[in-house]
Order: C-alpha cells, then sequence, then structure tokens
C-alpha cells in the first residue's frame, strides 16, 4: 500500500487495491472505496455506506486510517455501520443532536480500544486506581491484551503525547474481538460502557513509564470523580 500511495495512488485507490486480496462483503454489496465527492450532499456519510457499500474517504491520514481499520475489523466497522443506519432511521434522518447511541457509536468509532484482561487489572481500572494499576500491578499486564481500534486515537497516536486517552471497552478474557457480541448490543453501547485509559501509561508502549513519577501527574492521571485525594 505504501507503494501505491508514494506512486500517487489516491488514498481510496491504495486500499482498494488490498480489497482484491481481502473482499470485504456488506449487506448492500462489495465493499469499495470512493471519493468524498462521491457522497450525495445532505445524505448522512453512514446511511450513504450502508445504501452502497461504498466508503467516501479523502487523502489524509485519517481517512486512510479508517480505511485500514475497515481492512483490520470488518465485522466490527460493519455492525457500527447498521446500528448508525438504526438509530438514523428511528429519528427521521439526520438531526443536530446525534442521540445517545449515535454519539456512543462515534466514540467508539474515533477513539476506542478494547481491553482483556485479569480482574484486578480490570478493577484497578475501573476505580482509576493509576498507581496500583501500574505499580504492584504492572506485571499482570504480561497476561493483558489491549487493541487499538479508534482511527482518530491512531491518528493521535502518530504524534505521541501523555495526555492521549482512548475509550476502553472491558471484554470477557476469551472473547473474539474481531466479531460483535453481546458487548455490541445497542443497548450496552447507547450507556457509553467506556473507561478513560491513558494509553503511553501502558508498560512496554512508552519509554518514560518506567520511570514512578510518571504516573504522579493529576492532570492526565486523573481520579475517580469524587474520590478522595491526598
Amino acid at each position: 500500500m505504501s507503494a501505491a500511495l508514494a506512486a500517487g495512488a489516491s488514498v481510496a485507490e491504495a486500499l482498494n487495491d488490498q480489497l482484491h486480496a481481502q473482499p470485504i462483503q456488506l449487506s448492500a454489496g462489495a465493499l469499495r472505496f470512493v471519493d468524498q465527492d462521491e457522497l450525495p450532499e445532505g445524505e448522512a456519510y453512514e446511511a450513504f455506506i450502508h445504501r452502497t457499500a461504498r466508503v467516501p474517504t479523502r487523502d489524509n491520514a485519517h481517512d486512510l486510517l479508517n480505511g485500514l481499520i475497515w481492512l483490520h475489523w470488518p465485522a466490527i466497522k460493519a455492525r457500527l455501520n447498521a446500528l448508525h443506519e438504526q438509530a438514523l432511521a428511528e429519528s427521521g434522518g439526520v438531526q443536530t443532536q446525534r442521540g445517545p447511541l449515535r454519539d456512543a457509536l462515534t466514540l467508539f468509532d474515533e477513539n476506542a480500544a478494547f481491553l482483556q484482561a485479569p480482574p484486578a487489572l480490570v478493577e484497578a481500572l475501573r476505580q482509576r486506581d493509576w498507581l496500583r494499576l501500574f505499580g504492584p500491578l504492572r506485571p499482570l499486564w504480561q497476561q493483558a491484551r489491549l487493541h487499538l481500534f479508534g482511527h482518530a486515537l491512531l491518528e493521535k497516536l502518530m504524534l505521541p503525547r501523555k495526555p492521549i486517552c482512548a475509550h476502553v471497552l472491558l471484554l470477557p478474557e476469551k472473547a473474539d474481538p474481531a466479531r460483535p457480541g453481546a458487548w455490541m448490543a445497542e443497548e450496552a453501547l447507547a450507556s457509553k460502557p467506556f473507561l478513560p485509559l491513558p494509553v503511553l501509561g501502558v508498560p512496554g508502549w512508552w519509554p518514560g513509564n518506567e520511570a514512578a513519577n510518571f504516573y504522579v501527574d493529576a492532570a492526565v492521571f486523573r481520579p475517580m470523580p469524587g474520590a478522595q485525594t491526598g
């Protein structure tokens, strides 16, 4: 793909080259990436994808990463698209406000990560007990799996900064994150079941977090709202 882009191919063309080897089938047909100009004025982006199986794509890093996520996680992206279309149909089309489900779906699509981890890590993350999560429990991260999904999250990590935070969905340890499960039910997602995780704090993900004082930064590793500090 990098060779195609270097040779002058558009992002859509480079992504479509990959589809020759790994075609993706949606309810409306075979997935294709098309120029952003093919999105009709007034039609919602997600509704257009659902109707045509075509993904409007601009020549930038954001849309390239979105396309790569489509290639890597097609079943999850297709499920998100179907839920968007369902919410649009129920609301009568695009509204000035997305509503709780579409708001959650957008957070998921742009900034989500999936975490499968031992119970002690999960509980410490729920409590935002950062010093325990990344201190005494640090060895348990070797048993955890953190999968980045959101394409905006990936774009931000192209220029890494300590405050970059993922919206984490906790998955059962034996679940297959590539396949939608009960965790992708409409009711589950509408409640925004995300937990914040500053991803550069994950052991092994950033050299700076080897220093113990890396985590003593309340502007990034924020306590649970209402928790007593000091």
